[in-house]
Order: C-alpha cells, then structure tokens, then sequence
C-alpha cells in the first residue's frame, strides 16, 4: 500500500495528460444536464386543437375561448363539421378535435348534469394523445362544472407544480455516472493492454489491492466532480435543487460511483481489445439504462422483468436521488438503497481485485 500514492499520482498525470478524456469529463455532466432534461421530456405543450361548435351559444363560445386561452393547447381552426376537423388531423395540421354538441348551452343552463362533449386524439403518437386529450377532458370538466356541486379536489405532492424536469435531473445523473464511471474504467487497463504499460506494472511488486485502488479512486474523484457539476447545473438552470441533505447525495453517489467504476474495471480485466471491451460495457449500459427507471416506470413494465431490475444498480440510485430531490428523504429512508448498493460495490470491487493477474492467461 506504500506504492498507493504514486500510483495515483501517475493515474491523474495519464488522465491530465490525455487530449480527449479531460474534456469529455467536463462536457458529458454539462451537455447532459443542459441539453437532456430539454429533449428528454413529457411535458405536452401546444397542443392542436381543432374545434367543431354545433351549439354557438354563448356557453360554447366561452369554452373555445378557455381553450384558447391556456398555454397547452394552440387553437389551430374551427371547422363546421366533424369530417372536416378529422380530415386536419389526416393531414397532420391537428392533434385532438374538440366537438360540441348542439344542445350544450341548454344542458349547462339546467345545471343537472354536466353536459357531453367528444374528443378525438391522433394516436399516433400515443403519448401526446394520452397526455393533449386528458389536459382537454379536465379543462372541459372545470369549465361544465355547476356551483355548489361536488369537486374533486387534487393536490400533487412533492412536485405541484408537475414540472418534468424535477423528475428527470435526477435521473440524468444516473446516466451521466454510468457513462463516466463505467464506460471509462471499462477501458482503463485493456487500454494498456493494448500499448503495453501493463508489463511494467507486472514487474513490479504492486499488489492487486493497491492496483485495483489506484486505478478507481481516480473515477470516484471524477464522479463526485461530476455530481456536483450536476447539482449546481439543475439548480442554476432548472431550479431544482435536491430537498434532501447534500451530504446524503454525495454518499449515494460514491457509493453508485464504486460500483459503476469497479464493474468496468472487471470488464476491462477480462477484455483483450479496446473494441471487446466497449461492446460489452455498452450491452450492459444499454440494459442498465433502458431497464433502471431513468425513463419508464419500473412498474409498467412486465412482472420478470421489473425481477430483473432488483439486480441493477441504477434502480437503487435512480430511486434514491429522486427520493432526495423530490421528496427530501433521510437517511434511514434510503437504507434499503444504501445497503444494496454498497453490497454491490464491494462485491464488484473484490471481484476487480481478483480479475487482475500479472501473469498471461
């Protein structure tokens, strides 16, 4: 272990030294977190709408206007019949068709019964449909509903006001961890492999552990910077700061940090080529990304494979840091997250240590 701060020493000076991966490490937290939550999201604004008003009272007016009037939907053209709003949603140049019935304003004056309306949504794109027709049906609903009856009354707890990119910041600092800390480690030591300064590491007396440690603890340095580049970034732009304590972020992403960069140890350990090496680490990014929550709900997807997800470490940490931004969570709440992950990084770590011989196989 005495060899250990050399070791790091010469690990920084590689790292400092090379064009390229000072660079991506400062571009890929600020390109992630600047461009990402603005092309990664669900929010569905500027909606479509064409209106077809059977009634033209006073009622319906009032409704088209109130359609007009809110920022999620663009009132492209009021059409005189039905087929003709469908023909602007065939041509592409409508989303949802509002109609109103002849007798709205009748049934709004007798104030029995909230009166009927038909939307009709372009599936195509499924989400904007789901998301523009449910906007519409609740603005439709406020607008219908008569005094003095009941409402249903909705409050959205720890984002109220439904911002999106509350819920992505977190997880893009899942994404930019994985691509950091598990993408370059995973071509650390097959990288000199393949240039040949691993034979005068083998000569020397270094131990497994002390290599192992020298060649991580430089990319959980790189992790942390990043998450704190991260935070500062979501903060500053988006204005989500993290409810929770900021020492629990930290310690949820050294310890996410450990078993991203200790698992592309073990595929660089085992790989013979830069090319292995990153065909295997982006088959399991892939997987970790696409199958972690980041993006999709863990439960909609199928029963085996939200099994699978328990093995994954970016669940754990997807779920944590949103627990911490959104929710503003403890540590005894994130127990269960800090645990698995710290099995997982030491299990991946000890498992590095081993892949490492000095000797050809």
């Amino acid at each position: 272990m005495n060899a250990l701060p050399y070791l790091l020493e010469k690990e920084f000076k590689q790292f400092l030294r090379n064009a390229l991966l000072p660079r991506i490490a400062l571009m890929v937290p600020l390109m992630v977190m600047l461009v990402a939550p603005l092309v990664a999201t669900m929010d569905v604004r500027d909606v479509r709408v064409a209106l077809v008003d059977h009634d033209r009272t006073v009622a319906s007016r009032r409704l088209a206007d109130r359609v007009a009037a809110s920022p999620y939907f663009t009132l492209v053209a009021r059409p005189a019949a039905y087929a003709a709003a469908l023909r602007l949603v065939e041509d592409d140049r409508a989303d949802v068709v509002l109609t109103i019935p002849a007798d709205y304003g009748r049934q709004l004056g007798a104030g029995r019964e909230p009166p009927r309306v038909h939307i009709a949504a372009n599936a195509v794109n499924a989400i904007k449909a789901q998301l523009g027709a449910g906007y519409l049906s609740q603005l439709v609903a406020a607008h219908t509903a008569t005094p003095g009856a009941d409402r249903l009354a909705v409050q959205y707890r720890y984002n109220p006001t439904l911002d999106y990119h509350a819920y992505m910041v977190p997880a893009l600092m899942t994404l930019l961890l994985v691509v950091l800390c598990g993408v370059l480690p995973a071509l650390n030591i097959v990288s000199e492999k393949e240039i040949g300064t691993i034979e005068q590491i083998n000569v020397t007396p270094v131990g497994r552990l002390t290599f192992t440690l020298a060649k991580l603890i430089p990319f959980w340095v790189i992790g942390l910077v990043a998450v704190a580049v991260g935070v500062v970034v979501g903060g500053a732009v988006y204005g989500v700061w993290p409810a929770g304590s900021l020492w629990l972020v930290g310690l949820v992403s050294l310890l996410f940090t450990g078993v991203m960069s200790g698992f592309g140890l073990v595929v660089s350990g085992y790989s013979s080529t830069l090319r292995q090496a990153l065909f295997v680490i982006y088959f399991f990014v892939m997987i970790f990304i696409l199958m972690g929550g980041l993006f999709t709900p863990i439960a909609s997807m199928p029963r085996w494979a939200q099994a699978v997800t328990y093995a994954l470490p970016t669940r754990y940490y997807g779920e944590a840091m949103r627990a911490l931004y959104l929710k503003g969570a403890t540590a005894i709440d994130l127990l269960p997250h800090l645990g698995a992950l710290a099995l997982m990084a030491l299990g991946l770590g000890a498992w590095a240590v081993g892949s490492y011989k000095k000797t050809e196989r």
